[in-house]
């Protein structure tokens, strides 16, 4: 396979580096000006955008309770790190084609085929993971948090706190939903098989369980929404991985063949 990718450099002529380096800047500033656009344009509605993220523990809250600001700037600073975020995931499609313009030229037809299908699944799966945290974990972990409260405590979340937590599950969600990407890609580069990563369904069931219990709040109902759709999803991974052909240097050598055919 070396010796192919040699091959393969040869027939294309090779850019100095500083021109790579130049092309690597100007893609960052691209990104950079539309996710800074991105903010400035939602900037203005910072405050509803938090009062939509934050609907789901305020309709739960008992009557008379309300969520609170421990800190002076809290006011200002929680809706603005959420505007700042959701710039970033909105403007990840367009970062992540910057991304792949960049390395695009260096990759053989193979790579290429599978590589956009799957840059273009991640975003969409990311992008799912963040909605089911948010209109199917947060609702029953936050009517879990109030009901099982002491009656004589009020709950008062902090807003920044509350934010910190959202985002993490937020986060957390959208790369638990990236496992099927995970799982073709070890199928498709031969590290694995779909039936061997069959055979391990029972570690893998275990496994999710403990992540879910790092990596959500301490109670069962966060950890099983976090580890089943986990197991669900390395499910679907086997499903699709078995219809993917693992990369071998003969895919290599036939890339080489039709580069020089062409030329």
């Amino acid at each position: 396979m070396s010796d192919a990718k040699a091959y393969t450099k040869e027939q294309e002529p090779e850019l100095p580096l500083m021109s790579h380096l130049i092309e690597l800047r100007n893609r960052l500033l691209k990104a950079v000006v539309l996710v800074v656009l991105f903010f400035a344009c939602m900037f203005p509605f910072s405050n509803d955008l938090y009062l939509y993220l934050s609907d789901p523990l305020r309709s739960l809250l008992p009557e008379g309770s309300t969520m609170i600001a421990t800190q002076v700037a809290s006011p200002f600073l929680a809706p603005f790190k959420l505007t700042m975020v959701l710039a970033l995931f909105l403007g990840m499609p367009f970062i992540l084609h910057q991304a792949w313009s960049f390395i695009a030229p260096g990759l053989y037809k193979k790579e290429k085929r599978l590589a956009l299908p799957l840059l273009g699944s991640s975003i969409i799966l990311f992008y799912l993971g963040i909605a089911f945290a948010y209109y199917v974990v947060f609702p029953l972990i936050f009517g879990f948090f109030t009901a099982t409260g002491p009656e004589d405590v009020k709950v008062m979340t902090d807003i920044s706190a509350y934010l910190d937590f959202v985002l993490k599950l937020f986060f957390a969600f959208g790369i638990v939903f990236e496992i099927p990407i995970a799982t073709i890609l070890l199928i498709w580069s031969g590290a694995t098989t779909a039936d061997d990563l069959a055979k391990k369904r029972a570690y893998v069931l275990v496994s999710c369980f403990v992540i879910g219990m790092l990596i959500t709040p301490p109670d069962v109902i966060s950890q099983t929404l976090l580890a089943v759709p986990m197991w669900l999803l390395f499910e679907v991974g086997i499903l699709v991985g078995r219809f993917v052909k693992p990369n071998t240097d003969d895919d290599a050598e036939e890339d080489v063949k039709e580069s020089t055919t062409v030329d």
